[in-house]
């Protein structure tokens, strides 16, 4: 894949980090992502509104906003991890799937697997191994590619090489693809080449974000992560489809979300893309 070929799009969660400080809605979201000169968006359970069951009128909206739904993201409370919520879970999964299919080439982005509860690791590595292949079985009879989104946040049961390794052993890659996230990988103090390297033929789009040394989150260009180098794998891994997602949590962004996206789409541009 050349890098003409490449396409970015920007994730919602640079607003939905604000929580009650972003008075948006969904149509807000389209317009500053669209002005920040992006061609495509990642939408969450959270930040969907009004548009949530009605994937006709979501598709217009983007249809006039010049968009395209890259992905579809979801989380859960029960972190994936609870063995009584997976009925409750894959029920969610499946109405998210069924969103994304009225858009064609989108896909389904299920967050990490997160501890909430007490007990062993393994059993919870076990219940949302269960939950993601599942999910990708419901995906696969939509015509609906499901990925998994490791992060690095509080309590993440998906933070190391070794919680990478685990999980990718459990999951099924025919069933379930990987979404790389650049700033998850790095905070998990791993090395970002071999571990995309490694899991090239997961990678199903990447998320790129950008952190400092510390492991605090930066804007895109200003931290440590090597996003030439990260272009270059993840262009030659066979299962890309081109969709380098932005996606900002740093101090400058909580300050002015629309800067800050508008800001890193051109830093983009410095890499050809």
């Amino acid at each position: 894949m050349t890098v003409k070929d490449l396409k970015v799009g920007c994730q919602t969660f640079t607003w939905e980090m604000l929580g009650d400080r972003f008075t948006g809605g969904p149509d807000d979201l389209l317009k500053a992502i669209a002005d920040g000169g992006y061609a495509g968006i990642e939408i969450t359970d959270t930040m969907i509104g009004r548009y949530a069951g009605k994937p006709v009128e979501f598709a217009a909206a983007l249809k006039s906003s010049g968009l395209t739904l890259v992905s579809f993201a979801f989380g859960s409370k029960s972190g994936f991890t609870l063995k009584d919520q997976i009925g409750a879970d894959l029920e969610t999964a499946g109405r998210w799937i069924d969103f994304a299919a009225a858009f064609p080439g989108a896909l389904v982005s299920m967050g990490s697997a997160t501890v909430v509860s007490d007990g062993a690791r393994d059993d919870k590595f076990a219940i949302a191994a269960e939950v993601y292949n599942k999910a990708g079985e419901l995906g696969r009879e939509a015509g609906v590619q499901v990925a998994v989104h490791p992060s690095s946040h509080h309590n993440t049961l998906l933070f190391d090489r070794a919680d990478y390794d685990r999980i990718f052993s459990l999951i099924d890659a025919s069933l379930v693809g990987w979404v790389p996230d650049t700033g998850h990988i790095l905070r998990g103090r791993q090395d970002i080449a071999d571990t995309l390297t490694t899991y090239r033929d997961r990678i199903r789009y990447v998320h790129l974000k950008d952190v400092d040394a510390s492991g605090t989150w930066a804007m895109l260009g200003k931290g440590v992560c090597d996003t030439v180098k990260v272009i270059e794998i993840a262009s030659a891994a066979p299962n890309f489809n081109g969709w380098l997602v932005l996606e900002e949590e740093s101090e400058t962004a909580a300050a002015d979300p629309a800067g800050a996206v508008k800001t890193n789409r051109q830093t983009m541009r410095s890499y050809g893309a």
